[in-house]
């Protein structure tokens, strides 16, 4: 193991999923604060929601799924993944501006 006694290496990566950890507490302090704020919209509080969200999703993916570590493949699999998912939330929203005439909307 590099030359490193077996406790010290395991001390290495506890200290990093405990930094990890707190992150992640943190982040969700922020959330809960923001959620307290008026940013003047309701869909400014959800996209600030949800880019904290995001950011705490890639430290769960990176570091607890060990993704931060895997091969060119897997990212290229993620990635691959991601643009179809936007894109079919794309199509979601583009959807509504094409309903047929005389639907009522709420």
């Amino acid at each position: 193991m590099n030359g490193q006694p077996q406790h010290e290496h395991f001390r290495h990566h506890v200290r990093r999923y405990l930094y990890v950890f707190y992150a992640l507490l943190f982040g969700t302090l922020i959330t809960v604060g923001a959620s307290y704020i008026p940013f003047g919209s309701r869909e400014i509080n959800i996209a600030v929601a949800l880019f904290i969200a995001c950011g705490k999703a890639s430290l769960v993916a990176c570091y607890f799924m060990h993704l931060i570590s895997e091969r060119k493949m897997i990212y290229g699999i993620m990635i691959f993944t991601a643009f179809f998912f936007i894109g079919l939330m794309f199509l979601t929203v583009w959807s509504f501006a094409d309903s047929p005439l005389l639907t009522i909307k709420h």
